[in-house]
């Protein structure tokens, strides 16, 4: 059973930095890149960043380059986004998403609420 689990979600102030985890099981992890997406409410979802199956190559929205890094621990079947200088517009619900070919798979969301 493929199984997508985030963590690390929670209230931050702005300025703060937060750690998403996204444990993965039930599939070949190292062969899937893996990219965290996020909802804000009454937005779309959108792509916040991606890294490749070797973690050999990031891509990242623009709007959360140099505060925001994307690894992953193929050891541990785990990816990370680590988030520095959070800002109140940072807040939404954040995915974990993994995608080989045509075989796609969801994490159900980790709240990350940015607020004084």
């Amino acid at each position: 059973q493929v199984q997508l689990m985030e963590s690390g979600g929670g209230l931050v102030q702005p300025g703060g930095s937060l750690r998403l985890s996204c444990a993965a099981s039930g599939f070949t992890f190292s062969a899937y890149a893996m990219s965290w997406y996020r909802q804000a409410p009454g937005k779309e979802r959108e792509l916040v960043a991606t890294i490749t199956n070797a973690g050999d190559s990031t891509n990242y929205l623009d709007s959360v380059e140099g505060r925001f890094t994307i690894s992953r621990d193929n050891a541990k079947n785990t990816v990370y986004l680590q988030m520095i200088s959070l800002k109140a517009e940072d807040t939404a619900v954040y995915y974990c998403h993994a995608q080989l070919w045509r075989l796609s798979y969801w994490g159900q969301g980790t709240q990350v609420t940015v607020s004084s």
